[in-house]
């Protein structure tokens, strides 16, 4: 017999399931706050943007797209947005 509690998961067994096959359900993408690193402006960017994202202030590019998740260009910051 098992010794595992179906009903309280422990956060790392969550996070390695399929999004769909979670305890409740949550999606891997989010939006984030990224800081240029010429400008210092801040510019909301989706986690797995598909499109190239620049700078609305100096025209620098921010984010390129890849096959899942978006790449940082050099010297950017970000932050996870919470809600």
């Amino acid at each position: 017999m098992l010794a595992v509690d179906l009903l309280n998961p422990t956060f790392e067994s969550e996070k390695r399931q399929h999004k769909l096959k979670r305890l409740v359900q949550s999606p891997n993408s989010y939006f984030m706050d990224v800081k240029c690193s010429g400008c210092f402006n801040i510019t909301t960017v989706f986690s797995n943007s598909q499109t190239v994202v620049v700078c609305p202030g100096c025209s620098t590019v921010l984010c390129q797209p890849t096959g899942g998740r978006a790449r940082l260009t050099e010297g950017c910051s970000f932050r996870r947005k919470i809600n």
